[in-house]
């Protein structure tokens, strides 16, 4: 079986920031499979290409990755390999802008709108960005009482994304509903493990009270 190798692609920010380098590092960041990390730098000293991506291990620039298309393209051969990537590229960015949609429908509180987007997202079976997707879809689904499905969803991100903080929060809250509390101390411990920053989120620090609070009525029981 093959092995894919684990691939880190710096952005130069500040430098091309004129010429779109944030959407280009939003973009790369929404379409990356969970083997890519997608990391901001300093300025490369190569304005005039600008916005530049160096792909690692092996330091190869890539210039003028300025639009949506050709960012989705860049990320493509660096996670397939090869060059006739257009069909892949293509959903990916359709999967994005679903993803995104359904964001702003979730902010509405419009979860069943938000879940049928995430649907037609995944079902696109883009090359990276299913783990977020997924994570998205069970916060759809926890907010609508649909548990089982919550829990599945949670469950394929984790298994796809073994190292996703996000993917272990949001199964957390799942199990939190289920009164599965063990499990999901256990959910939130490995979040916190991954990622310790995010001990100093409010909405964190409101998971980790109503988590004790939890378990103290458990123990008291």
């Amino acid at each position: 079986m093959a092995q894919i190798e684990e691939k880190n692609i710096p952005l130069s920010e500040r430098a091309c920031r004129k010429q779109g380098s944030l959407d280009t590092l939003q973009v790369l960041s929404g379409i990356a499979p969970p083997f890519v990390a997608v990391n901001s730098c300093g300025c490369l000293g190569r304005c005039g290409a600008g916005p530049n991506v160096v792909v690692l291990p092996g330091a190869v620039y890539v210039k003028h990755v300025g639009t949506p298309t050709r960012t989705a393209e860049v990320m493509a051969f660096v996670c397939l390999g090869r060059d006739d990537v257009e069909g892949e590229s293509r959903r990916s960015l359709e999967a994005l802008a679903l993803r995104k949609r359904a964001e702003d429908e979730m902010g509405n509180g419009n979860f069943s709108e938000a879940h049928g987007l995430l649907s037609q997202a995944i079902a696109l079976k883009p090359f990276g960005g299913v783990h977020i997707m997924l994570k998205d879809r069970c916060a759809a689904e926890l907010a609508m009482g649909n548990l089982a499905e919550a829990l599945e969803d949670s469950k394929e991100a984790l298994n796809i994304a073994p190292n996703y903080p996000e993917g272990y929060i949001c199964q957390g809250d799942v199990l939190m509903a289920l009164d599965h509390v063990d499990a999901a101390e256990r959910s939130y411990s490995m979040a916190l493990e991954l990622d310790p920053s995010i001990r100093r989120s409010k909405s964190f620090k409101a998971r980790i009270t109503k988590l004790n609070e939890k378990l103290a009525l458990a123990n008291s029981a």
